[in-house]
């Protein structure tokens, strides 16, 4: 299992539960921690189930903008 962050500019508090719901249905997912003070989101996944372009996807169909960041937490 790795960790990742995804950037979500323009993050509010009352976005959160939706976001996180979204990541969470993606596959290989085991754990999201959103943070609206720095518009991330941690998210540790099984790299053999998803990938880190699968949750950016996941963000901007909710209509959302999301930036990756390749490196590993």
């Amino acid at each position: 299992m790795i960790q990742h962050k995804l950037s979500i500019p323009n993050l509010k508090k009352e976005d959160e539960r939706k976001i996180s719901e979204a990541l969470h249905d993606v596959w290989g997912v085991r754990n999201v921690k959103m943070n609206t003070q720095t518009n991330e989101a941690i998210i540790s996944y099984d790299e053999d189930a998803g990938s880190l372009q699968d949750f950016q996807q996941a963000v901007i169909d909710m209509g959302y903008e999301a930036n990756t960041n390749e490196e590993e937490i």
